[in-house]
Parts: C-alpha cells; sequence; structure tokens
C-alpha cells in the first residue's frame, strides 16, 4: 500500500505526522531514484569553443593570408588581418559560452531546502535529498522542491508564472480520488518544482523529482536541441568558398601566363600572391561583424537587446512572429473595461492612477461620483480589496521620468497587490474615489478572506454614521445566489427569477468579450454584534464589474505593419481560449476563417497533423511547453523563419528551438534570458517589429557592401588577369594591388553598412530562407561592373603607355582609375533599385567622409615625393585627371541608361498585354 494509500485510507486520522518515509525508506529510494537534482550534459571546455572558432574555412584562408603578407614584409596588412580574425574569434567565443549558462541558472531556480516529514518528524533538509513518496510541507515564500500532489490544502496559492508565463498566482486544492476529473483539475492538485508558493500552507505527496519533474523535462528538450547556423552564417560560408576558389584559379593563372610570357619568376610569383591576397575580401568578416555591431547598437535604443550578433541578420527574414499574450501584446496590466450597476451597462475608457479616464452609457458621458449605483459598485470594489497604492521610488524610476516628474512636481504611483484588486481600485481611484476619501467614510473591522469554496472575499466596515456594513465581491453565479433584493435605479427590491436570469445574460456576455466579470454586493448589519456566519446571506446585489488586461496601444499598428512585410503573426498564450481568441482579434492577429487550437486539441494530433494546418493556426490556447516546442518545430518544417517570445522556464525548450528566440526584458526569467538571442527591455510586442525592420536593414547593408566588395575585387583580378593575356606590362605593381586594398576596402564599405533604411523596407515580403545571398540579380550587378572596372582601368593604362610610352605614369593612371571609380562605384552600391542619379547623396556622412580620406590618400602617395619610389608613382598633369575622371564616370552613366532601357521595354510590355 503507497503512502497516499494510507492517507486516503485513514481520513478520520488527523494526525498527519505519522505519514511520510522513514530516514531508511528515504536512504533506499535515493539510491533508486538518484538525486533531486537538473543533470548537466557534460559540458565543452572553454579552450575548445575557443579552438573552434579557428576551424572555419574563411578563417583558415585569413590565417594564410597572413602568412603571406608578413613573407611579404606588408606588416600592416599581416597586423590588420590578424586582427580581424583575434575579434571575430572572441565574439565568436562569448556567444557560444553564454549559451553553456543556461542550464546552470534553470539549475539555480531549484530550492536549497525543503521541509519534510521524516520518521513522523519535520524537518528541514537539501532539496536535492528529497526523494519520491516525501511528504512535504509548504508555506507563503517556500520554493516548491519536487513535483507533488497535494494531501492537504488550507488557502493555498501558487506563483507559476516561472513555468506558464501567467503573472496571477493560482489556487491550488485538493481533490478527492474516483471519478474522471479534467486535466485543469488535475493541474490544480499539483505543484511544480521551482514555482513559488504566495500564500496559504499545504502538505503534499511528491511524485517526481530531478529531471522527471516538469523543470527537468525542460531542461532535457533545451539538452536535445543542437544549435544551427543562421542563414547570414550559412550564406557567408559558402561566399567565402566561391570566392578563395575562383580568386586563387585565376592568380594561377596569370603567375604562370606571365612566366610564360618571359616575366621574371619572382616579380610573377610576386604579383599573383599580392593579387591573391588582395583578392581574398578579408575586410568581409569584420565588416559584417561591424555592420551587426552597429545594428545592436540601434536596436538597443529601441529597447531590443541582441545577445547573439547573428541573430541581427535573421530577424530579417522572419515570416512568423510567435508572441506571448501577457504583457508583450497586452499591457500586463488588469483594467477595468465595464460596469454593471442599476441596469446600465458602463463603458470605462482611458484609466489608470495617472488619469481619470472616461465612464460613459452609450453616448453619453457621466459623472461616476454622482450616479449612485454605479459610485457604490466602485466603493465595493476598493473596499473588499488588500491591493494598495504606494509611491515609486525614485531610483526605481526611469532617467526621463524623474526629470519629467521634477518638472511638473509630480510623485510617481504603482499597484502592489493581487492584479484583479488593483484593477478595481484604480478604477475608484479613477473615479475620484481615492484611498485617502474612502478611509474618511469608512472603517475597516473585519475580513473573511477569500478562500476556492467560497468564490468570494467580504470586508465588514463601519461608516461615518455608525453603521456596520458588509461587503463581497466574488463569482456573479455565487453572489446572486448569496443575493436576496437588488439595487437598481429604482431603489432598492426583492430579487426576482427574472432579474437573476437579467443579470447572468449580462454576466454571460461580459465573458464573452474575455472580460473577467466579478460579482459586487453589500448589506447593513446590527450596529452591535454581527455573526460573521452569516455575515454573507441576503445580501443586496449591486452589479457586476469586467476587466481584461488589455491590447498595448502599438500592438495593433505593430501587427498591421508585420502583415504588410508579409510576417504572419502568431499569438500562443497559457490563457483560455476565449479570453486568447478576443485579444488576438482586437490586435489583428486573428481574422475570421483563422483556426484556433488549445493544448488538449494538440494532444490529439500529430507533428504531421499539426503541419498540414499550421499555416491557418492564429492562436493557440492553454498550451504547456511541449506544445510550443512542438509549434515551433512545424512552423520550421515549413519552411518558415520562426522568431518565439517568452518569459517563463516553459518558453525556454521553444526560445532555443526558434531561429530568433526573444525573451522578456522585465518579467523573463534568467533561463529563457540565457536561452534567448534577444531580450525586450521593454516586454513589447512593437519592439520585435522594430528589431525585424533594423534586421531587413542590415541584411541589405550587408548586401550593398559585398556588392561593392566584389565588385571592386573582381576588377582588380580581371585587370591583371587580362593585362596579362593580351601581353601588357603588368598593369599594377603589388605595392599598388595592396594600396588599393587598403584604400578602397575599408572606410567606404564600412561607412556601407551605416546607410539607413528605405522608405519601402517594410513593405516587400521577407527573404526565402535558403536565398542565395546573390540573389535578385546581385551576382549579375557585381559582374557587369568588376568588368568595368577592368576596362576603364586597362584603357586608361594603355592609352597613357600608348601616347607617353611611360610605363610609370601609364601605372600611376591605372592605379588612380582603378580607385576613383571604385570610390564613385560605392555610391552606386547605396540601392539595388535606383541608380547613382536617383538615389539621396547626403544622406549618410560617414559615406562621403571616407570617399574624402581615400581620395585623399590617394593624392598623398602620388604627389607627395618621399612617396613615389615607394609606390613607384609620378606626379600626373591635368590632361591625366581628365582621362582618369572621364572613364571613371563611364560606370553609373552607362549603368543608369541599361536601367532606363530596361524599364522602358517593361513598360511596353504591360501595355501590349
Amino acid at each position: 500500500m503507497s503512502i497516499m494509500e494510507k492517507f486516503l485510507k485513514s481520513a478520520e486520522d488527523k494526525d498527519y505526522r505519522r505519514l511520510g518515509l522513514s530516514q531508511r525508506e528515504a536512504e533506499k529510494k535515493l539510491e533508486i531514484f538518484g538525486h533531486n537534482t537538473i543533470m548537466i550534459q557534460k559540458r565543452v571546455s572553454p579552450l575548445k569553443i575557443l579552438l573552434d572558432q579557428f576551424s572555419d574555412f574563411m578563417v583558415l584562408i585569413l590565417l594564410a593570408s597572413t602568412a603571406i603578407s608578413a613573407f611579404m614584409g606588408e606588416m600592416t596588412e599581416a597586423v590588420t588581418i590578424i586582427s580581424i580574425v583575434i575579434v571575430n574569434a572572441i565574439l565568436g567565443f562569448i556567444q557560444e559560452y553564454r549559451t553553456e549558462k543556461t542550464l546552470e541558472a534553470l539549475k539555480s531556480l531549484a530550492a536549497p531546502t525543503a521541509r519534510v516529514i521524516r520518521d513522523g518528524k519535520t524537518v528541514i533538509i537539501p532539496a536535492e535529498l528529497v526523494v519520491p513518496d516525501d511528504i512535504i510541507e509548504l508555506e507563503a515564500g517556500d520554493r516548491v522542491p519536487a513535483d507533488a500532489v497535494l494531501i492537504s490544502s488550507n488557502s493555498l496559492q501558487v506563483d507559476e508564472s516561472l513555468l506558464t508565463g501567467e503573472s496571477v498566482p493560482v489556487e491550488k486544492d485538493v481533490y478527492p480520488q474516483g471519478g474522471r476529473k479534467t486535466a485543469e483539475e488535475q493541474k490544480n492538485n499539483k505543484v511544480f518544482m521551482g514555482t513559488i508558493v504566495t500564500g496559504g500552507k499545504a502538505r503534499a505527496m511528491v511524485y517526481a523529482t530531478g529531471m522527471n519533474t516538469e523543470m527537468g523535462k525542460i531542461a532535457g528538450m533545451i539538452q536535445e536541441i543542437e544549435d544551427e547556423q543562421t542563414p547570414l552564417q550559412k550564406r557567408l560560408d559558402h561566399l567565402g568558398k566561391v570566392i578563395v576558389y575562383g580568386c586563387l584559379a585565376i592568380c594561377a593563372v596569370v603567375s604562370v601566363a606571365g612566366i610564360l610570357r618571359g616575366e621574371e619568376l619572382f616579380t610573377m610569383l610576386l604579383s599573383g600572391i599580392s593579387l591573391a591576397v588582395a583578392a581574398v575580401p578579408e575586410g568581409l568578416p569584420a565588416i559584417v561583424t561591424i555592420a551587426l555591431a552597429l545594428g545592436v547598437q540601434r536596436m538597443l535604443k529601441k529597447n531590443a537587446l541582441i545577445r547573439k550578433l547573428p541573430a541581427v541578420e535573421t530577424l530579417g527574414c522572419a515570416t512568423v512572429i510567435c508572441s506571448d499574450k501577457t504583457g508583450t501584446l497586452t499591457e500586463n496590466r488588469m483594467t477595468v473595461r465595464k460596469i454593471y450597476a442599476g441596469g446600465s451597462l458602463v463603458e470605462v475608457k482611458g484609466i489608470s492612477i495617472s488619469s481619470p479616464g472616461e465612464f460613459s452609457v452609450g453616448n453619453r458621458i457621466i459623472n461616476p461620483i454622482k450616479d449612485e449605483n454605479l459610485r457604490l459598485a466602485l466603493e465595493i470594489g476598493a473596499l473588499c480589496n488588500n491591493a494598495r497604492i504606494v509611491k515609486v521610488q525614485q531610483e526605481e524610476e526611469g532617467v526621463v521620468q524623474r526629470i519629467k516628474s521634477r518638472i511638473l512636481k509630480q510623485e510617481s504611483f504603482t499597484i502592489s497587490g493581487d492584479p484583479t484588486e488593483g484593477a478595481l481600485l484604480t478604477a475608484a481611484y479613477g473615479a475620484g474615489l481615492t484611498p485617502e476619501m474612502l478611509e474618511k467614510y469608512y472603517y475597516r473591522v473585519d475580513e473573511i478572506p477569500f478562500d476556492s469554496d467560497r468564490k468570494c472575499m467580504s470586508v465588514i466596515c463601519r461608516n461615518q454614521r455608525g453603521e456596520l456594513l458588509v461587503f463581497t465581491k466574488g463569482a456573479p453565479d455565487v453572489i446572486i445566489e448569496k443575493c436576496t433584493k437588488i439595487k437598481t435605479a429604482s431603489g432598492i427590491s426583492t430579487l426576482s427569477p427574472s432579474q437573476k436570469s437579467s443579470v447572468m445574460r449580462i454576466n454571460d456576455r461580459m465573458a464573452g468579450e474575455a472580460l473577467r466579470v466579478l460579482g459586487l454586493a453589500y448589506k447593513k448589519l446590527s450596529a452591535g454584534t454581527y455573526d460573521r456566519r452569516n455575515a454573507e446571506k441576503d445580501l443586496i446585489f449591486v452589479g457586476l464589474t469586467g476587466m481584461i488586461d488589455p491590447p498595448r496601444k502599438e500592438a495593433l499598428e505593430a501587427v498591421q505593419k508585420c502583415r504588410l512585410a508579409g510576417i504572419k503573426p502568431v499569438m500562443i498564450t497559457g490563457d483560455h481560449k476565449g479570453t486568447a481568441a478576443a485579444i488576438a482579434r482586437e490586435v489583428g492577429i486573428y481574422k475570421d476563417g483563422d483556426m484556433v487550437l488549445t493544448g488538449v486539441e494538440l494532444d490529439t494530433m500529430s507533428e504531421t497533423s499539426l503541419e498540414r494546418i499550421a499555416q491557418n493556426v492564429s492562436v493557440y490556447a492553454r498550451v504547456s511547453p511541449r506544445h510550443k516546442l512542438m509549434i515551433v518545430r512545424a512552423l520550421k518544417k515549413l519552411g518558415n523563419v520562426v522568431a518565439m517570445t517568452g518569459d517563463g522556464v516553459n518558453d525556454a525548450p521553444a526560445i532555443k528551438e526558434a531561429d530568433i528566440g526573444v525573451s522578456m526584458g522585465i518579467t523573463g526569467t534568467d533561463v529563457t534570458k540565457e536561452a534567448s538571442s534577444m531580450i525586450l527591455m521593454d516586454d513589447n510586442f512593437a519592439t520585435i517589429v522594430s528589431a525585424v525592420e533594423e534586421g531587413r536593414v542590415i541584411y541589405n547593408n550587408i548586401r550593398k557592401f559585398i556588392r561593392y566588395l566584389l565588385s571592386c575585387n573582381i576588377g582588380e583580378v580581371l585587370t591583371m588577369f587580362v593585362g596579362m593575356l593580351i601581353g601588357l606590362p603588368i598593369p599594377l605593381l603589388p605595392i599598388q594591388i595592396l594600396w588599393v586594398n587598403l584604400v578602397t576596402d575599408g572606410l567606404p564599405a564600412i561607412a556601407l553598412s551605416l546607410e539607413p533604411a528605405e522608405k519601402d523596407i517594410m513593405m516587400i515580403p521577407p527573404r526565402e530562407p535558403d536565398e542565395s545571398i546573390f540573389s535578385r540579380g546581385l551576382i549579375r550587378l557585381i559582374i557587369f561592373r568588376g568588368v568595368l572596372i577592368a576596362l576603364c582601368t586597362l584603357v586608361v593604362f594603355t592609352s597613357m603607355l600608348y601616347f607617353t610610352g611611360d610605363v610609370d605614369r601609364a601605372r600611376t593612371g591605372a592605379f588612380l582609375t582603378i580607385v576613383m571609380t571604385q570610390l564613385i562605384h560605392v555610391f552606386e552600391c547605396k540601392s539595388e533599385r535606383r541608380t547613382i542619379f536617383e538615389i539621396p547623396f547626403l544622406n549618410n556622412p560617414a559615406l562621403i567622409l571616407s570617399v574624402m580620406c581615400s581620395v585623399a590618400m590617394m593624392i598623398v602617395v602620388i604627389y607627395i615625393p618621399a612617396l613615389q619610389p615607394v609606390f613607384n608613382t609620378v606626379a600626373l598633369d591635368t590632361n591625366d585627371w581628365l582621362i582618369v575622371s572621364g572613364f571613371s564616370f563611364i560606370g553609373p552613366v552607362l549603368a543608369s541608361f541599361l536601367r532606363a532601357s530596361r524599364g522602358k521595354r517593361v513598360r511596353q510590355k504591360v501595355k501590349r498585354k
């Protein structure tokens, strides 16, 4: 016979201290089940994580470039490249090392000690020694040490936000054995490891410890999820290999061609090596990192803290955003929306501690103080209440709020206590019924606290006239049954069955709007003594009050922005189906024809079944951690790039599985934050959408400087390759090639990463997750412009060589031309859809400044006598500059002409159709 059976069989025996395990039994169970701890798989050593950063293909090529540059005596180039490699390695190490902390944070949530009954006595032991069948004792403030079933309870309330994300404490109670129980009843009969007792007392029998607890299962799910490369990382890996193999092949051909033509062996090997170093865009990883880092800074200003750099870009291709409801789409602040009193349904809008709000019946605004029935309903809500309005200490305010408060001489206040009671107190406060005012009229004498059996709470107060009154609030069906009279606009009368039915219809209508409804009642007691047992009988019904956690004002606009951008917003919540659907409809997530699925329905579905309908589901309600993981995986299998938000421990597995995990900065647990890629500092859905927009900007900017760098590098390689093939002298010397690389690949490319967003960035559908970085015609633009750069450089070289016969002058002209064409081309790269004559030139001051610096550096090496022998340059005259300038501008002019011609052909085709 188990401990639970012994307990139930001995129902008449109230000495629960006789229950529990003996010390010997506990030791045996400890050997069988192990310690009550979250097990962590063998961790990767920090040294291995660091060494792995140097195994990337592109990094190995950069290390080879470093060695070659050092061998050639180009120490500046070598130091620059090795610095890039080290910075990238450090950033990668930090990112991976942080992910190792996720499980450590989870482990820290376990209770340090537990009160258990051993050998008939209550003892305090380390929580890791708790075993199945142990009887644990719980009271307010305790952290539950293991998963357990309640065997006795006294008004137990538990904060399960750690697991569910819902901030309102959950009432727990013992349910009798036998008969079928709903899933909700089974859950409310249990307490879970890591959750916190907020009120009441209980005893419970442990049924799961360690990795078998709900917390342990979450830890197991986190450990099973493997880290994947982001879309950007995959694209850059592929890009690196293509560039390296292509450049090495061409450089080898250039060197061999020169040697076969009779050029000196050493000179050609040096030229080939120089060209290889120049052709490999060693600045690319650094500029990508800089672009992402700058994006992180911009996002932080918008309240989004990025923990993993590649996630910045991944946000830009998000196709689905799975968002929690409470606090993200809503304000996480219960607010009174409707009050039914005196036969009228009153709408309440814009109410808060700092705002009086508006009370209206239909289109008529009313004064709540002057309406006797409404005022009484507000008074009952405020008096039958243990919430408090407290002043916020200045150190808890933000800097802006402190300054504003001082200027306006305002004080900041907040609500302390139960969210529902806080809403009632705020409604009364907004109507002008402040706590100070109510305290002048009423003095609390006694309280009959809420319990799950009565489903109501009452307070007994004495007013200024010495009358004793009881004020009661609770579940509407319970309150109405306790009432024999009703207060209407005509006065107090006997409560008839039809009036009862009418009240319950109003209640059902309010509940159908996802409002949490409470009934309000009162009665006068005899001025002398009173009987608490009869205090809640024969009450006078006053009205109903409906509350909801309202949607954030900015959520609707953010959802609309998502839809315009081709992103599907999905609500995933632990709340009830009706409430979730109502809020989703209000913010625009749920539309007619969309589906709403519950956790119970998900339990009956396979992952394949879910995949078939997932694209049509807008709301998931009453879901568990396993369900959230299942939803994310189904959406990913459909080819979506998924962003998942969450705050509780239950969200951690799904957040880690998602392409972009987003945790809450205010309400989020450490576990969720450690598992996430991004933290919302304001817990706001609109911030996610802003981050998506920033991600798109960053990806576009990455494409811009990849276009620029590769066009320039192709131009350099083709200049040397074609020059060799047609029998010209070497157009550019090794030192000149390296200088071109330094002047053009550095500052202008970095400046492109600062390009502001194009106006229609959020009106374009998200790109495909497997889309090539060269898609949408980018490779065509790169090759076309690279060929044009090479042709212009070779034409200037051959013409100057033909007319002057001076190789050094011709090389200087080619040297200047290849730099000038590239610096002009950087402005073309500002947009893929507009020509250089259509783009705003002055919206990126950093780009203008970088181009000016590069031009100044070229002038220095051409005209400073001390540097001319180093770079083999000669001073150019006005005619030379005219030739260089003319050919440098051929690129943008030709590109504009071709784009205009193509646009004209497209328009003609459209007209013919």
